[in-house]
């Protein structure tokens, strides 16, 4: 195998775990550098987390939003060009026609718009006497698949909520997507609870990697996000797992070792076989 197709077959991710302030504009600077940090130790996608540009809240996202092309899109093109990245902006409050959205904005290498993921899922809870919150309250759902194409493979994305939804991350794998990647900020009660099980339940039935991005943990805040931003295997293994406090951490996504997980436990063909079956079923 060539050097050339060797480094095909892997590339480095990069997620940063940022400490979000009340301070727009200290967010944009703090990750605009953190970005460029991640690039130098040579990342090739980096992640912001869930609401990178504001704190997390129904009552912050109308105070915080803004439109796409904005202030924060516009330091996340720059950004993914200075430093020749992929870049999955997190997520943003985005006004778009008197509507609020919880925004994905991802970036190529030259800083062009690939596309924006707006959070399907409304994170709408109510678990008596630990945690009650209803982005309903102010947000409306997307309703379009996220899925851009790298030299590397194919990456869909879903936004923290999006990611109890299996059928999202198998759509994904069925249109090829390789990588899933769920900037997210679950809390206190549910991050101890499901943060990890879902990561690795979504690697595990699809085989793929699975990374989320979380703000780091910030003990003042009204909504407190449980931090340990990850990645999982195909093998349902936790490559890296970040703490709780501001933070970048690494993996080395390895698409060999993908392939030779579906290989050793074909999954893929027998779904396909399935599919075949049904749909033989009900032309007959």
């Amino acid at each position: 195998m060539s050097t050339l197709a060797k480094a095909m077959t892997a590339f480095r991710l990069a997620l940063v775990q940022l400490r979000v302030s009340t301070t727009k504009t200290d967010n944009l600077n703090r990750a605009r550098g953190l970005i460029k940090e991640a690039a130098g130790q040579g990342a090739k996608v980096v992640t912001l987390p869930e609401c990178f540009n504001s704190p997390y809240g129904t009552g912050y996202f109308p105070q915080y939003a803004e439109p796409i092309p904005g202030d924060s899109t516009k330091m996340l093109s720059e950004a993914a060009k200075e430093n020749g990245v992929y870049l999955i902006g997190g997520s943003i409050p985005e006004e778009d026609g008197g509507k609020l959205y919880n925004t994905c904005p991802v970036f190529a290498p030259d800083g062009t718009l690939l596309l924006k993921h707006r959070k399907i899922h409304l994170f709408d809870i109510d678990v008596p006497g630990k945690i009650r919150f209803q982005e309903s309250e102010t947000l409306s759902p997307g309703s379009s698949f996220s899925v851009f194409e790298t030299p590397f493979c194919k990456i869909g994305v879903g936004i923290c909520y999006d990611m109890r939804f299996a059928e999202l991350a198998q759509i994904y794998t069925q249109k090829g997507c390789h990588l899933l990647v769920y900037p997210g900020a679950f809390n206190m009660t549910t991050g101890p609870a499901h943060w990890e099980l879902l990561q690795r339940g979504r690697a595990v039935d699809n085989q793929v990697y699975v990374a989320t991005a979380s703000p780091a943990r910030d003990e003042k805040a009204p909504y407190i996000a449980w931090g340990h931003s990850s990645v999982v295997s195909p093998w349902g293994e936790v490559v890296v797992k970040a703490g709780a406090d501001e933070t970048i951490v690494y993996a080395d996504i390895d698409l060999q070792y993908l392939a030779e997980v579906r290989q050793q436990i074909p999954i893929h063909a027998q779904r396909r076989h399935d599919l075949y079956k049904v749909s033989a079923l009900q032309d007959g």
